[in-house]
């Protein structure tokens, strides 16, 4: 049969009331053998040797109003009560020394003791190394209730609780809904992608590597990733943002690590740099494939250290930053030639995301066209929307399979920025859609220049005849990913996306080379 158990600590301030005036006064360690219908068979009271005239006054008390309970008393030798790593430690002993049983009706009183041995006694109970629920008792609202107060039991068992764990679940989704800046994006594969960055950025301080194509959004992604840092994580420093591209030689050295005053000519007055501004905070190298091989060795220090050298400068500086990197190219195609550190991108791998391009998840064209005009309302005051055939001839334009989007979600922004400023009386009519697509058609190139099949001018058109026509167009889907990558492990990343996140070892390269030689086809040829 099993037994109930009680684990509590002595309150030496509640508990300590004294004289014959005692039994009139709420005391929480007394009161929970005063319940009626809680029966404790065994309880356990953890105390201190300064408190020995007081433990043992509360002990006889409880025999009083409870024979039937069997009462242990733990001296624990806690010199200061207020120190988390000393109580946690002792809590911790006892609970593996206690062996409790799990199939008894274990409970843990968490209303006495300092409060960092409540704290405590709640994540060992939270982390089932008491395998028991918690017991809370609070003093009776209304004088004529008695000294005995009232009880409540409380399972951590989360999943019991429905609008706790819905909470936690709509946590979530606002992340996740923040990150996509409130846009309901409807590609599987970036809706799993962006739910991935979500647990990174609120859970790591490791080093995040973005890929994707130029206008992809990897620069609005990082900001948001900070703001999501600074709201779940309390992150205190600033976002400092840089394009790789735009610093060269000692401009670069200067603008990332600072420099002393001196240090070289033209250097007139110290620098700090933008690693020591982004200290505390969060540093986003944008197109960090352009740095240079000096650069990059003094970064990978100051990742790895935290501490860099300042041009010119004889002490080091420190700088607790998490870093940011973004870039359109293949890092690793960059090593392999000698352009890019091994061990800096090994560094800054752990967690690697590649967004798509707006031509592989055109269904969040729609969605974000309305992001967009609401974009342009909040900067300019003014509303302005399509009417029923310009959304149509838009949309239709957008989603052809020949809409190139070169230049990804930058080119979609300047197209509806300038069907809104050209809009009359607030509405896109499909006059002015088909000005638009015909200036997106000279931006892009001829579309019918690019509609040859690529798979006729590889294969030849006899070998084409004879595949069957899912085999010419799965083909030819593959090698129109491919010649819009610079290199195989790129294009391997894009086909397989969503499969390579369930693999131990990602073989993406492999996988297509073995693809293309079914039809006789090499990586060069493609290329």
């Amino acid at each position: 049969m099993s037994k109930t158990v009680v684990i509590g600590a002595l309150g030496p301030t509640l508990d300590r009331p004294a004289g014959p005036d005692r039994w009139h006064k709420w005391r929480p360690s007394v009161a929970i053998c005063q319940q009626q219908d809680l029966v404790v068979d065994r309880y356990v009271l953890l105390t201190q040797k300064n408190f020995h005239k007081l433990t043992n006054q509360l002990v006889g008390d409880l025999q009083s109003v409870s024979p039937e309970t069997s009462i242990e008393v733990l001296e624990t030798e806690m010199s200061d009560v207020w120190d988390f790593q000393e109580v946690y430690g002792t809590l911790f002993d006892i609970a593996r020394d206690l062996k409790l049983d799990p199939k008894d009706r274990n409970l843990v009183h968490i209303t006495t003791g300092s409060h960092v041995m409540q704290i405590c006694l709640f994540l060992l109970t939270e982390s089932r190394h008491f395998p028991a629920k918690l017991l809370q008792t609070s003093p009776a609202l209304r004088k004529n209730q008695g000294p005995e107060g009232s009880y409540q039991i409380i399972d951590l068992e989360l999943a019991r609780y429905d609008q706790l764990a819905s909470r936690f679940e709509q946590q979530a989704l606002d992340d996740i809904s923040f990150l996509k800046s409130g846009i309901p994006t409807r590609n599987p594969a970036f809706n799993q992608l962006i739910a991935r960055i979500e647990q990174v950025a609120i859970r790591s301080t490791e080093p995040i590597l973005l890929m994707g194509p130029t206008g992809a959004g990897k620069s609005q992604l990082a900001r948001r990733i900070y703001d999501l840092a600074v709201h779940r994580r309390g992150m205190t420093g600033e976002f400092v943002e840089v394009n790789c591209a735009t610093l060269q030689g000692q401009a670069a050295m200067s603008a990332l690590f600072g420099h002393k005053k001196g240090a070289y000519t033209g250097a007139s007055a110290d620098r700090p740099g933008l690693l020591r501004a982004a200290n505390k905070g969060m540093l986003f190298l944008d197109e960090i494939g352009e740095l240079g091989l000096d650069e990059q060795a003094m970064l990978l220090r100051a990742v790895e250290e935290k501490v860099f050298y300042p041009l010119g400068a004889d002490t080091p500086v420190k700088s607790n930053f998490q870093l940011i990197c973004g870039t359109n190219r293949d890092l690793q195609t960059q090593v392999d030639s000698g352009e890019f550190r091994e061990d800096l991108l090994t560094r800054i791998h752990l967690w690697t995301f590649v967004l798509p391009g707006l031509a592989e998840r055109k269904e969040d064209i729609e969605p974000n066209l309305e992001y967009e005009l609401n974009q342009i309302a909040q900067r300019t005051g003014k509303r302005v929307r399509f009417n029923r055939e310009a959304s149509k001839a838009f949309l239709d334009f957008a989603l052809d399979p020949d809409a190139r989007w070169r230049g990804n979600f930058r080119d979609l922004n300047a197209a509806v920025t300038r069907m809104a400023t050209l809009a009359t009386e607030g509405r896109i009519t499909e006059e002015g859609v088909n000005d638009e697509i015909q200036r997106l058609q000279q931006h892009w190139g001829s579309r019918k220049a690019e509609a040859a099949p690529t798979a006729e001018k590889l294969l030849g058109t006899e070998k084409l005849q004879n595949l069957d026509l899912f085999d010419r167009l799965q083909l030819e889907g593959v090698l129109t990913v491919c010649q819009n990558c610079r290199s195989l492990a790129e294009a391997g990343r894009r086909l397989f996306d969503v499969s390579r996140q369930n693999k131990q070892t990602q073989n993406d390269s492999d996988r297509i080379r073995k693809y293309l030689a079914k039809f006789g086809l090499s990586w060069d040829d493609v290329k």
